[in-house]
């Protein structure tokens, strides 16, 4: 029997993620989800991602950025995680810039969670036809009048419809807004995506001031079609037509949000009137919450406590033994 080695606990260890208070609401936790999340320097020391698959023309650069396409005309990259991303309450948080060197520009990126993983396609880089939800960062304006581009849009598909290549988008838009300046902007450029199952869909974009987000849309699940697959991969895909930029991903965080208060999202009127939890579904969940870490904390401990004495025993006994025969 082997002791682990201190190499192997501290990679234990980095696997467990605590619940942070990264959310801005105090009864909303979130914990870390490392197999859909991307930072410098994206790759092992294989030079491999662990959690992400890349294609097309997607160039990586270790220090910087992730490349989906260069600023050439006819290029199309993608990226896409391994595993699906199957929690029920979520939030993406992408960085990412779009620039170039010529006064006209194309066609844009998008952000996937569908069904379909690592799919390269005419949407985007990305599979037509494809079920799941899309955001599309549109640079380039085809025909959409009244319209102010970059134009960021959110399509629901049904596995069955055609994205309206020749108009934005706009027969297939579930929710967008313009978001001028986007492009080359002088700030971090990002985008936030937080979902509630049954609940709700909510974009916000970081592009006019630092640290200063403007929202984009908020979808209602109860009046807007929102069927987000219950196992879902997460993508970024890119394309450049005649027109060409730069598409950069700086960096991806995913976030898994639980409630401490089940209540929380009710409104101030939800426990008028009463005094005790009319039933135990109802009753508050932030000790339990807290008790369940405690107590898996607790057991980890203990698990390597056990370990480390069923070591040192069986050392103690073999050296007796060895010993005795003298």
């Amino acid at each position: 029997m082997r002791l682990p080695s201190i190499s192997s606990l501290l990679c234990f260890a980095g696997l467990l993620a605590l619940p942070t208070n990264a959310y801005e609401d105090p009864n909303i936790k979130s914990i870390p989800l490392r197999t859909h999340s991307l930072s410098p320097p994206y790759l092992d020391s294989d030079f491999q991602s662990r959690w992400f698959d890349f294609g097309g023309d997607t160039v990586v650069r270790a220090d910087k950025y992730i490349r989906l396409t260069a600023d050439r005309p006819s290029q199309q990259g993608w990226i896409a995680s391994r595993v699906p991303l199957t929690a029920t309450n979520w939030q993406i948080e992408l960085e990412f810039e779009i620039h170039g060197n010529g006064n006209l520009h194309g066609d844009g990126f998008a952000l996937w969670l569908t069904k379909e993983r690592a799919t390269q396609g005419p949407v985007f880089g990305s599979t037509d036809k494809f079920e799941g939800l899309g955001i599309f960062f549109d640079t380039y304006k085809n025909n959409r009048p009244g319209v102010s581009f970059p134009y960021v849009m959110a399509m629901m598909g049904d596995g069955k419809t055609t994205y309206d290549q020749a108009h934005d988008g706009k027969a297939n838009e579930l929710a967008g807004c313009s978001a001028r300046g986007l492009r080359s902007a002088p700030i971090p450029t990002k985008a936030r995506l937080t979902y509630f199952q049954d609940k709700s869909l909510t974009l916000e974009l970081q592009y006019k001031t630092e640290d200063s987000w403007t929202e984009c849309f908020k979808l209602d699940a109860e009046n807007s079609n929102i069927a987000i697959p219950s196992v879902a991969y997460l993508g970024l895909s890119a394309e450049t037509g005649e027109l060409s930029d730069n598409h950069d991903i700086i960096s991806l965080k995913a976030e898994n949000l639980y409630s401490l208060n089940r209540n929380a999202n009710k409104g101030p009127s939800a426990n008028q009137g009463k005094s005790r939890p009319s039933s135990p579904a109802q009753a508050p969940k932030e000790p339990k919450q807290k008790g369940s870490w405690t107590w898996f904390l607790f057991k980890t401990i203990l698990f390597f406590g056990v370990i480390v004495g069923a070591y040192f025993g069986w050392t103690i006994y073999r050296t007796k033994a060895r010993s005795s025969r003298f």
